[in-house]
Protein backbone atom coordinates (compact mmCIF):
# COMPACT_ATOMS: atom_id res chain seq x y z
CA UNK A 1 0.00 0.00 0.00
CA UNK A 2 0.84 3.15 -0.49
CA UNK A 3 3.03 4.78 2.24
CA UNK A 4 2.47 8.34 1.29
CA UNK A 5 -0.93 8.39 2.13
CA UNK A 6 -3.14 7.45 4.76
CA UNK A 7 -6.18 5.78 2.65
CA UNK A 8 -8.05 4.92 5.99
CA UNK A 9 -8.66 8.17 6.18
CA UNK A 10 -12.17 10.00 4.42
CA UNK A 11 -10.26 13.49 3.64
CA UNK A 12 -7.90 11.80 1.70
CA UNK A 13 -10.31 10.70 -1.23
CA UNK A 14 -11.79 13.72 -3.74
CA UNK A 15 -13.94 11.51 -5.87
CA UNK A 16 -16.58 9.57 -4.14
CA UNK A 17 -19.40 7.00 -5.11
CA UNK A 18 -21.45 4.49 -3.17
CA UNK A 19 -22.93 1.15 -3.38
CA UNK A 20 -26.15 -0.58 -2.01
CA UNK A 21 -25.12 -3.25 0.45
CA UNK A 22 -27.23 -6.70 -0.88
CA UNK A 23 -28.57 -9.72 1.69
CA UNK A 24 -27.08 -11.84 -1.56
CA UNK A 25 -23.53 -9.89 -0.54
CA UNK A 26 -23.39 -11.86 2.48
CA UNK A 27 -21.46 -15.11 3.62
CA UNK A 28 -22.01 -17.78 5.52
CA UNK A 29 -20.31 -15.89 8.40
CA UNK A 30 -23.56 -13.06 7.87
CA UNK A 31 -20.47 -10.38 6.91
CA UNK A 32 -20.39 -8.99 3.00
CA UNK A 33 -18.10 -11.78 1.19
CA UNK A 34 -14.55 -11.22 0.24
CA UNK A 35 -14.89 -10.75 -3.08
CA UNK A 36 -17.20 -8.13 -3.13
CA UNK A 37 -14.84 -5.50 -1.89
CA UNK A 38 -13.37 -6.05 -5.33
CA UNK A 39 -16.71 -5.30 -7.08
CA UNK A 40 -16.96 -2.40 -4.43
CA UNK A 41 -13.22 -1.43 -6.28
CA UNK A 42 -14.74 -1.71 -10.02
CA UNK A 43 -17.51 0.81 -9.09
CA UNK A 44 -15.01 3.43 -7.54
CA UNK A 45 -12.82 3.53 -10.94
CA UNK A 46 -15.89 3.35 -13.17
CA UNK A 47 -16.77 6.41 -11.56
CA UNK A 48 -13.15 7.81 -11.64
CA UNK A 49 -12.58 6.91 -15.06
CA UNK A 50 -15.54 6.41 -17.36
CA UNK A 51 -17.46 9.62 -18.64
CA UNK A 52 -19.74 8.81 -21.57
CA UNK A 53 -19.88 12.15 -22.60
CA UNK A 54 -16.15 12.98 -22.43
CA UNK A 55 -14.42 9.30 -22.13
CA UNK A 56 -10.72 9.05 -20.98
CA UNK A 57 -9.45 6.59 -22.93
CA UNK A 58 -8.40 8.12 -26.16
CA UNK A 59 -10.13 6.74 -29.24
CA UNK A 60 -9.52 2.82 -30.15
CA UNK A 61 -8.07 2.39 -26.50
CA UNK A 62 -9.25 0.76 -23.09
CA UNK A 63 -8.48 0.83 -19.56
CA UNK A 64 -7.26 -2.58 -18.49
CA UNK A 65 -6.73 -3.65 -14.72
CA UNK A 66 -3.49 -5.82 -13.87
CA UNK A 67 -3.27 -6.04 -10.32
CA UNK A 68 -5.67 -5.09 -7.59
CA UNK A 69 -4.83 -5.41 -4.14
CA UNK A 70 -7.01 -5.12 -0.65
CA UNK A 71 -6.42 -5.14 2.42
CA UNK A 72 -9.69 -5.83 4.72
CA UNK A 73 -9.48 -3.51 7.86
CA UNK A 74 -12.94 -4.15 9.69
CA UNK A 75 -15.98 -6.29 9.60
CA UNK A 76 -18.99 -5.23 7.11
CA UNK A 77 -22.53 -6.33 7.44
CA UNK A 78 -25.96 -5.80 5.40
CA UNK A 79 -28.01 -4.08 5.32
CA UNK A 80 -27.24 -0.37 4.54
CA UNK A 81 -24.21 1.39 1.68
CA UNK A 82 -20.93 1.88 1.73
CA UNK A 83 -19.19 4.63 0.56
CA UNK A 84 -16.11 4.35 -2.28
CA UNK A 85 -13.55 7.14 -2.05
CA UNK A 86 -10.85 6.37 -4.99
CA UNK A 87 -7.79 8.67 -6.17
CA UNK A 88 -4.92 8.53 -8.55
CA UNK A 89 -1.31 7.52 -6.68
CA UNK A 90 0.64 7.89 -9.67
CA UNK A 91 1.14 7.51 -13.12
CA UNK A 92 3.94 5.59 -15.30
CA UNK A 93 4.29 4.96 -19.24
CA UNK A 94 1.89 3.01 -19.78
CA UNK A 95 0.00 2.60 -16.52
CA UNK A 96 -1.46 4.35 -13.14
CA UNK A 97 -1.89 3.51 -9.97
CA UNK A 98 -5.36 4.16 -7.77
CA UNK A 99 -6.37 3.48 -4.71
CA UNK A 100 -9.48 2.91 -2.63
CA UNK A 101 -11.28 3.04 0.40
CA UNK A 102 -14.18 1.67 1.50
CA UNK A 103 -16.21 3.16 4.20
CA UNK A 104 -19.94 2.92 5.70
CA UNK A 105 -20.30 5.53 8.64
CA UNK A 106 -17.18 6.60 9.85
CA UNK A 107 -15.14 3.17 9.60
CA UNK A 108 -12.68 2.42 6.56
CA UNK A 109 -13.45 -2.01 5.96
CA UNK A 110 -10.81 -2.01 3.42
CA UNK A 111 -8.47 0.33 1.59
CA UNK A 112 -6.73 -0.97 -2.11
CA UNK A 113 -4.81 -0.17 -4.80
CA UNK A 114 -5.25 -0.90 -8.25
CA UNK A 115 -2.84 -0.87 -11.77
CA UNK A 116 -4.39 0.21 -14.46
CA UNK A 117 -2.78 0.09 -18.34
CA UNK A 118 -3.66 1.91 -21.00
CA UNK A 119 -4.72 -0.71 -23.64
CA UNK A 120 -5.04 -0.29 -27.32
CA UNK A 121 -7.95 -2.47 -28.70
CA UNK A 122 -6.73 -4.34 -31.93
CA UNK A 123 -2.89 -4.62 -30.98
CA UNK A 124 -4.10 -5.57 -27.49
CA UNK A 125 -0.87 -5.03 -25.51
CA UNK A 126 -0.12 -1.40 -23.45
CA UNK A 127 0.44 1.63 -24.90
CA UNK A 128 2.05 4.97 -23.61
CA UNK A 129 -0.06 7.31 -21.97
CA UNK A 130 -0.49 10.26 -23.78
CA UNK A 131 0.32 13.72 -22.65
CA UNK A 132 -3.73 14.87 -22.82
CA UNK A 133 -4.81 12.12 -20.81
CA UNK A 134 -1.94 12.27 -18.77
CA UNK A 135 -3.17 16.23 -17.56
CA UNK A 136 -6.31 15.02 -17.31
CA UNK A 137 -5.12 12.18 -14.71
CA UNK A 138 -2.96 14.24 -12.75
CA UNK A 139 -6.06 17.05 -12.66
CA UNK A 140 -7.94 14.47 -10.76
Amino acid sequence: MSNELDLTKRETFRQWTYDKLRYCDTDRQGHVNNAVFATFCETGRVAFLYNPEDPFAPPGTEFVIVRLTLDFRAELRYPGRVDIGTRLLSIGRSSFRVAHGIFKDDTCHATAEAVMVLFDGKTRRAVPIPESLRARLEAL
